[in-house]
């Protein structure tokens, strides 16, 4: 499955990634992660206290990567809703899920402080970024009548919520008419131009 340039640390944390998000923490178990990643027990141990330490390897970097991938929209030049547009009509696999979202409905993830950290972080990190930047359009002049942290949080839920959609209906059209529907709402908020 992996050449041998990449050390066993990095495969150990690409298997648990891979593991988690098709079997869930707890269908996760460290033989299936050392097979997948093609190194014994000896070598997951030497790098990792155990499963929970891979684990949250894993989920750290997942949403470390989401992050990036969100301020790489969201920190670009440009008015504040194209920054939000472009973010929300990003390329995603969207009948997947979000990455990160999905670790939610782990309930042994989310029953693990250590493990749970990294997402609660995450979904903080997003909530402040698009308020921070819903704050900046407002004393632009660019939006009007919006409450940034309350907007920034709808932005979050509208994102997630799409992905259930879509998953739900096994089609992307529910999670595009939820972003629509966003940028609609957000739209009406724009200051006139002229």
């Amino acid at each position: 499955m992996y050449s041998g340039g990449v050390d066993a640390a990095e495969r150990l944390i690409e298997s648990t990634r891979v593991l988690l998000w098709e079997r869930g923490y707890v269908g996760t178990s460290p033989k299936a992660i050392q097979a997948h990643a093609g190194v014994g027990q000896g070598s997951m141990y030497h790098h990792f206290a155990g499963k929970a330490a891979l684990a949250h390897a894993a989920i750290a970097r997942t949403a470390a990567e989401l992050r990036a991938a969100a301020d790489a929209q969201l920190g670009a030049d440009g008015p504040v809703l194209a920054r939000i547009e472009a973010y929300l009509r990003r390329e995603r696999d969207v009948l997947r899920g979000c990455p990160v979202g999905r670790l939610t409905q782990d309930p042994d993830v989310m029953a693990d402080a250590a493990l749970r950290g990294p997402v609660e972080q995450t979904f903080t990190w997003l909530r402040a970024r698009l308020g921070a930047l819903l704050a900046e359009g407002v004393a632009a002049g660019e939006l009007t009548g919006l409450d940034p942290p309350a907007t920034a949080a709808t932005i979050v839920a509208v994102l997630q919520g799409g992905y259930v959609l879509a998953r739900a209906a096994g089609s992307t059209e529910a999670f595009t008419q939820a972003v629509d529907g966003l940028l609609a709402l957000l739209t009406a908020h724009a200051a006139p131009r002229g």
